[in-house]
């Protein structure tokens, strides 16, 4: 191998099995991404979950690959005939990876940190309709709620809402402790996480020994790390120009599917001149789709009129609302006291489809007049500029949480969206349990911020990966941001 980062990746890669063959137990996955640190419940970053969700951090329920919510560390659960009060029952005999026991007042603990008044969660507002959480004993945890939640077994199977022990919490982010399949070993920063199986596991036991994910950011690398089976698989391969390449070696596989990303031009509805829906409608007249998905993703991809996943069955097309037409968009911006057109900024994050989709709509936007100042920073430093500091006129990012319509309901989030029409409907969706009755109310949510034009909604992000022909298991769809290792495994 070329990397010496594979020296483990090698030593244990092979193990003897029955009639004297070799079978690999260990496996390497390439991602594009470092994850900023390794706590999914203070950040916002996709890539933390990549590594965590399901591997070393668990929840009360968790996604499967087909996006379905199942027990995970709690093994059912009642509601009340009013809809406010979950009891969860946990599992018996599950301890953390330093051999203590997981038990109702870790739960508590878990829940009542992420909804505290100073939580740092990303995803707080999961939680704003629990008003307390109660332990009946140790493996009995009661949950109130102030109204009904259709929502509540969805919300607690995010990464954001996993179960950690108050005991480890102080180094959760450099030395994650959890009560996963896989336990923390090593994290060569610029480089490489390994985890290692867990021989205590509540669960069954995983077939492979250990986990090495491997930080390729550069498309062309990872291109060159594949063929040369530096690496077995990368999960969200970045350059997706080489897939027919793979797909016609029979070392690999191609694995398409869909992920929760909805891909948007972000808008900085705070900052002038974006603060005016003239504006943000000639940005999203002034964009064509298409050329984008063609042009940075080489045709994967659906176009998209709201932020909303193609692929769920409360979608509605909506992508005539904002059909590209650069006229109109000039007309728009006359309209708004710009007929020459302005100047802002565009900060482009790492990953493929920003650089590369950036490029394109600065492009789009020059021909009506919008100059935008192409910013690439890396992740760290956008999570900080842009969704913390709020420090931007535009930027590019797929939104990968699962069913995330819900985030256009906080002004204070990054694009800083204020909509008291929208806050009240997902008021009510959270309190709506019919199943029909929550499809209209997410159809009408959909179309209020897409008449709103919030943001400029481009495509939902394909997940596209790469593995060696041997390795199966991986998640073909991407319900949440995870590489689930328990599914993994070799076949000859």
């Amino acid at each position: 191998m070329g990397f010496r980062s594979f020296v483990f990746a090698a030593s244990s890669a092979l193990a003897l099995v029955a009639g004297g063959a070799w079978a690999k137990d260990s496996v390497t996955i390439g991602l594009q991404l470092e994850p900023p640190h390794l706590d999914p419940t203070s950040a916002a970053a996709q890539t933390i979950d990549s590594v965590v969700y399901s591997n070393i951090f668990e929840g009360l329920t968790r996604f499967m690959g087909d996006g379905s919510v199942v027990p995970g560390l709690a093994e059912s659960w009642e509601i009340s005939g009013d809809g406010t009060v979950y009891t969860f029952k946990l599992r018996e005999g599950v301890t953390f990876h330093d051999g203590s026991a997981m038990d109702a007042e870790d739960v508590k603990f878990s829940l009542d940190r992420a909804r505290a008044e100073d939580s740092t969660n990303a995803q707080k507002a999961l939680f704003e309709g629990i008003t307390a959480v109660d332990t009946l004993d140790p493996q009995t945890v009661q949950i109130t709620l102030d109204a009904p939640n259709g929502s509540l077994l969805f919300n607690l199977a995010w990464g954001d809402a996993v179960i950690v022990a108050p005991e480890s919490i102080g180094d959760i982010k450099t030395s994650p402790i959890g009560t996963g399949a896989y336990t923390f070993q090593e994290w060569v920063q610029g480089d490489r996480i390994t985890l290692a199986r867990n021989p205590d596991y509540w669960g069954e036991q995983p077939a492979l020994a250990s986990a090495t994910f491997k930080f390729i950011s550069d498309p062309t690398a990872a291109f060159a790390a594949m063929m040369a089976e530096d690496i077995d698989a990368f999960d969200n391969f970045p350059a997706p120009e080489n897939l027919p390449q793979f797909d016609a070696d029979p070392r690999f596989q191609v694995l398409v599917g869909s992920t929760e990303g909805e891909t948007i031009l972000s808008t900085n509805n705070k900052q002038a001149p974006f603060d005016d829906i003239r504006v943000r409608q000639a940005l999203a007249h002034a964009i064509d789709r298409q050329a984008i998905i063609d042009g940075a993703m080489f045709g994967y991809g659906t176009p998209i009129g709201t932020h909303f996943a193609p692929h769920n069955p409360a979608y509605k097309d909506l992508t005539g609302m904002s059909a590209y037409d650069p006229d109109q968009a000039k007309a728009l911006l006359a309209e708004a006291g710009f007929p020459d057109g302005f100047e802002t900024t565009l900060h482009l994050p790492p990953p493929s489809y920003a650089r590369r989709g950036g490029e394109i709509i600065a492009a789009q936007l020059a021909e009506v007049g919008i100059k935008a100042e192409i910013i690439n920073v890396e992740w760290a430093q956008w999570l900080e500029s842009v969704f913390r500091g709020k420090s931007f006129g535009l930027t590019i990012v797929s939104h990968t949480e699962p069913m995330d319509i819900g985030i256009y309901s906080r002004p204070e989030y990054y694009f800083q969206y204020d909509s008291e029409p929208f806050q009240a409907l997902m008021a009510k969706l959270n309190i709506t349990t019919d199943p029909d009755a929550r499809t209209a109310i997410l159809q009408e949510a959909q179309e209020m911020i897409s008449a709103d034009y919030v943001n400029g909604y481009l495509f939902q992000l394909a997940k596209l990966g790469v593995a060696k022909t041997g390795l199966q298991g991986l998640w073909e769809n991407a319900p949440t941001a995870a590489i689930d290792l328990s599914a993994l495994s070799w076949v000859e």
